[in-house]
């Protein structure tokens, strides 16, 4: 126990002498040239960040400008009135035959007449 009280001793003196040796008023001042220099960094920080072409838009930007415009466009095509579409008229007797054609693909189109006769 004595040995602890030495080295309590001990160390109680020498924070003594560095706050003697240290006063309030140094410990400011470093603290505020430590400030000053993180600032400065910042401010070094963020002009390394700059585009090196003043030109050159914020990619999110110009993405976002993108969609405004596509949107616009699709907005002014929907409220366009619909043209009138020219479609050929519907075949009313049997459909060609296909030369060539295989089994299956007869099989299939012989498939489709009886669908379209039902309708």
């Amino acid at each position: 126990n004595a040995e602890t009280m030495k080295a309590m001793k001990s160390g109680t003196s020498q924070m003594k002498k560095i706050r003697q040796e240290t006063d309030i008023e140094q410990v400011d001042d470093l603290m505020d040239e430590i400030k000053e220099e993180m600032e400065l960094a910042d401010e070094i920080s963020n002009a390394l960040a700059q585009p090196v072409d003043p030109l050159i838009a914020d990619e999110d930007d110009l993405l976002a400008e993108l969609e405004e415009l596509e949107a616009e466009d699709v907005t002014e095509q929907l409220l366009e009135p619909m043209k009138k579409m020219e479609l050929p008229d519907v075949p009313s007797g049997e459909l060609p035959s296909i030369p060539n054609a295989t089994k299956e693909e007869e099989a299939e189109l012989k498939q489709l007449e009886a669908e379209l006769a039902g309708l």
